[in-house]
């Protein structure tokens, strides 16, 4: 498992295509995002990446951004048109304070 580290000055277009690249390059079948941690299981559900976004779920403009990111990689999921699938939980009160 690979696992990247962003900070809330993370660029949404750098980390969409890197997403949708690992998406495109391997065989997965979940993108299980849970807050601050997106997880990308393969067919075997192993978690082959594993981002970890160490921002300030308070922050309004941290917020945008991810759920701007979160919407770019949903539309790449739909429109891959196999059984890749995703599990949404980015928004949770836990994550907000």
């Amino acid at each position: 498992m690979k696992e990247i580290f962003l900070d809330e000055n993370f660029d949404v277009d750098e980390v969409t295509s890197q997403i949708t690249a690992i998406m495109d390059m391997w065989s997965i079948q979940l993108l299980d995002i849970n807050g601050p941690n997106w997880a990308i299981y393969d067919y075997d559900m192993e978690v082959k990446y594993l981002f970890q976004f160490q921002v300030d779920f308070n922050d309004i403009e941290t917020r945008i951004k991810l759920e701007d990111l979160k919407l770019n990689v949903i539309h790449h999921i739909e429109s891959l048109r196999d059984e890749t699938t995703y599990r949404d939980n980015l928004t949770n009160s836990v994550f907000i304070k």
